[in-house]
């Protein structure tokens, strides 16, 4: 009988599971179980004496063989293979016993810190020989040489089975551009296992184990090397051709490598597919969508320099203009929600654009053709919008390209017809043009993912009003995918799944027909109020944005509207809404809503809202600049005359304050609606709430509460003002998440506030309507949140499920959580029920 084996913790730290570990290859334990310690001290220890079996080149992983076969990979922070070394100094080298507490690895925490994706440290047995872990250490701080595993002692491996049959072999070359390190070679071992077949990938005269993941890194193997995998069994040859296109596709971090002659001839081009396992991007529109990949291809559209005449480029350029004008017309009447007619409305001014036209009129008057007139003056202003440096107005450049491409076409007398969509289709693109999506039938698409493009695009806000499914900036991954492949696009994760296996697609169809069974069931109780088991009253409100928006929003169940944004008055117009006009406006969407209670912000410009009439001078960053309730200090005529459209339109509803930061804002506000209230001879009060955007405001709630009549948060701009980080960069936008502790402290403060003036706080950001962060919420003190119409139904009948003390327990663990990952995995497990 072999005894426990004790592994001790390598260095300093906060020990945690590794499920927190924020990388799927750890976090589902593809490498094998364990712990996770992010550390305090910059020193990897020995966990126990064994044999170094692996330094990685790039000095950020390194493996050891115990006593008894269990080997253990120690892998400081996470993609820290991207730094090629820098930061780390290795004292031991393949081959070498160490004795427990011998130092492996120094690190530089600054370098990581910059670099890295995580600092976290996975500590995880990838062969346990026979062994199971008893007992670990989470939760919890840990020093170094202090117990972290225990390994039970067991009667040993199992002798495999033998294996009959010729070994085959097949010759690949290696294209990750960062060698075999975890990542990958958690891949390749998880492919290897599906299959019955002792499988090897023989290097430099060494052999190791495909099932075997620290086997493989121990290879060595580096970017453009070749090696050779080698099979035996019943599906010998099979086994080969998953693991060649698994490696050779790259895995995501494959560069191009040269083949020899001799090797290139080896392989069919039929046979070298792309092997993409999962493609990150950004979400666009959330949702999940299984299906067949189809691929737009936009072919270039090649134009003449010289024209025909003067006269004869003007006509076909007049004619071409008038024809895509009718189109958008003709687009407009349809019934596509207002997103669609808001982009359709700026694409018929582009097309009437006079200085867009007359830079056309002087290229032809210089003996240009129409077409070659046309785009070079779109892509003067093209490139002028690029050079602007703000990444939201370079996404509108996707408008200009869009009406480049359908005149070009109407100048050539084609129209740019897109794929014959089969149903469920995942459609690819490098880049998806406005006119190209609303041009699919909706009715086939399941979900795109594109290349390129950003989450604040005009395609984005389209396939979030049309419910469907998008990622984008998915990088150089999406062309290599086949028209016809297998995907699972979870635009919720922003992850893209290549060519899933069956027991995945399985897993996603079942995902699917659960969410349908949910909306159905949650739709059908949609109109009923919405209370927690115990009776607590819970509002759950609409934000709103439109007429359309109010009266769906009414049609599902919204117990009234907590966000009325404004904006849609003020922008995309050349002169300011008068009193009359946002009076009418504002008693319609009164009318639409049944008399339930109405939140109206005022107006909220600045930053990557702008209106012409109400210039705002050049910002080096406009998201701290005049923006919110500072426009409206600085224009108190516009603040007046919204306040009183506001009393004269909907006299019951109450009024919100954007982007406060202290009293003195809510004073001016307060000030401005209690003289309008006396012009017009209005006796009583209306309520002035705050909206709780910035952590200035969070952290003096409680003043702001003592002259506040109502608290709401706006999470998606408290949360980048938080973090540092920009919501709209795609860079960083599946790192800008309001379930970050931090926020969430935040949020917290802002209802403790409230509470200590008897007011309360209610919620109308984004995480307001994410199902995951409603019991949170909840626990945290919100008793009204206020979201995207869709999500009415389902957050009722979510609710409807929990009870306050459940919830004020999750919300006490959650403001524990070191991240927001850790707090999503959290509230996943609430929710599930698994906790």
């Amino acid at each position: 009988m072999t005894a426990d084996l004790v592994l001790l913790s390598p260095l300093d730290g906060w020990a945690a599971p590794l499920a927190e570990v924020p990388d799927p290859v750890f976090a589902e334990a593809m490498l094998g179980d364990g712990v996770a310690v992010d550390p305090t001290t910059s020193v990897l220890k020995a966990p126990c004496d064994g044999v170094i079996t692996s330094v990685h080149g790039s000095r950020h992983a390194v493996s050891l063989r115990a006593a008894g076969g269990a080997e253990i990979l120690m892998h400081v922070g996470l993609e820290t293979v991207a730094l090629k070394g820098v930061g780390f100094q290795a004292h031991v080298h393949e081959g070498q016993a160490v004795k427990a507490g011998d130092r492996l690895i120094t690190f530089d925490l600054a370098v990581l810190a910059q670099g890295a994706k995580s600092l976290v440290i996975p500590i995880v047995v990838t062969d346990a020989a026979g062994r199971a872990i008893a007992w670990r250490a989470t939760g919890r701080r840990v020093a170094a040489g202090e117990p972290l595993m225990t390994l039970s002692a067991g009667t040993g491996s199992e002798t495999a089975a033998s294996v009959a049959g010729p070994e085959l072999t097949r010759q690949i070359l290696i294209p990750l551009i960062h060698g075999m390190h975890a990542r990958p070679a958690a891949r390749v071992a998880d492919t290897a296992k599906r299959f019955s077949s002792e499988i090897a990938v023989l290097a430099v005269n060494r052999r190791a184990n495909a099932k075997s993941p620290v086997g493989l890194m121990s290879l060595g193997l580096r970017h453009g090397d070749t090696a050779t995998l080698a099979a035996t069994g019943e599906d010998a040859a099979a086994a080969l051709e998953a693991l060649a296109e698994l490696i050779e596709g790259g895995m995501g971090e494959g560069a191009p490598v040269r083949a020899t002659p001799v090797q290139a001839a080896s392989r069919p081009a039929a046979q070298r597919r792309p092997g993409l396992a999962v493609l990150r991007g950004v979400t666009a529109s959330p949702g999940l969508a299984v299906g067949k990949a189809v691929r737009l291809f936009v072919d270039e559209i090649e134009v003449a320099e010289t024209g025909a005449g003067v006269e004869a480029e003007r006509a076909r350029l007049d004619a071409a203009l008038a024809t895509i004008g009718q189109s958008i017309a003709a687009e407009a009447a349809q019934d596509g929600g207002q997103a669609r007619q808001a982009i359709l409305s700026a694409h018929a001014a582009f097309l009437e654009d006079p200085d867009l036209l007359a830079q056309a009129g002087r290229l032809i008057g210089e003996g240009r053709s129409a077409a070659y007139a046309w785009r070079a003056a779109i892509g003067a202003y093209v490139e002028a919008l690029r050079g602007l440096g703000d990444r939201r107005i370079a996404e509108r450049v996707d408008d200009l390209l869009d009406l480049e491409r359908r005149v070009l076409l109407a100048l050539d007398g084609r129209e740019d017809r897109g794929p014959d969509l089969p149903l469920g289709a995942i459609l690819l693109a490098d880049e998806l043009l406005p006119s190209q999506l609303m041009g699919l039938d909706a009715s086939k698409l399941a979900g795109f993912c594109t290349a390129g493009g950003g989450p604040t695009s005009h395609v984005a806000i389209l396939a979030a009003s049309m419910g469907v499914p998008a990622i984008v900036a998915a990088g150089e991954g999406v062309a290599a995918i086949k028209d016809g492949a297998s995907l699972i696009l979870d635009a919720d994760a922003g992850l893209l799944h290549v060519a899933p296996d069956a027991k995945a697609l399985e897993a996603a169809q079942t995902a699917l027909a659960h969410r349908a069974e949910r909306l159905a069931a949650a739709r059908a109780a949609a109109r009923e109020d919405c209370r927690m088991t115990d009776g607590t009253r819970i509002q759950v409100y609409a934000n709103l944005g439109s007429l359309a928006e109010a009266e769906a929003a009414a049609a599902v169940g919204a117990e009234g509207c907590g966000l009325l944004r404004t904006e849609f008055l003020f922008l995309e117009r050349d002169t300011a809404p008068d009193e009359d006009e946002q009076a009418a406006r504002y008693e319609a969407i009164a009318r639409a809503m049944g008399g339930r209670p109405l939140i109206i912000r005022l107006l909220d410009v600045g930053g990557d809202k702008t209106a012409a009439y109400l210039p705002i001078g050049p910002e080096e960053n406009p998201a701290l600049g005049v923006r919110g309730v500072r426009v409206l200090m600085r224009r108190p005529q516009v603040l007046k005359t919204q306040l009183r459209a506001i009393l004269r339109g909907a006299a019951h509803a109450k009024i919100m304050v954007p982007m406060v930061t202290g009293l003195s804002e809510l004073r001016v506000v307060r000030a401005a609606l209690d003289e309008a209230r006396r012009e017009m001879g209005r006796v009583g009060r209306t309520d002035l709430g705050v909206m709780i955007e910035t952590p200035a405001a969070a952290a003096t709630a409680d003043l702001l509460a003592a002259e506040a009549d109502f608290l709401s948060v706006g999470t998606n701009d408290l949360t980048q003002y938080a973090l540092a980080m920009d919501r709209g960069n795609p860079d960083l936008a599946g790192e800008v998440d309001a379930l970050h502790p931090a926020v969430l402290r935040l949020i917290a403060q802002a209802a403790e506030g409230g509470r200590k003036h008897a007011l309360w706080t209610g919620v109308c950001g984004g995480l307001a309507g994410d199902l995951v962060g409603a019991p949170i919420l909840i626990g945290l003190g919100v008793t009204e949140l206020s979201m995207p119409v869709a999500a009415i139904p389902e957050a009722k009948a979510l609710i409807r499920t929990l009870s306050p003390e459940a919830c004020r327990r999750l919300a006490e663990q959650a403001l524990r959580q070191p991240t927001a990952e850790a707090v999503r995995a959290l509230a996943n497990t609430f929710l599930t029920g698994e906790a």
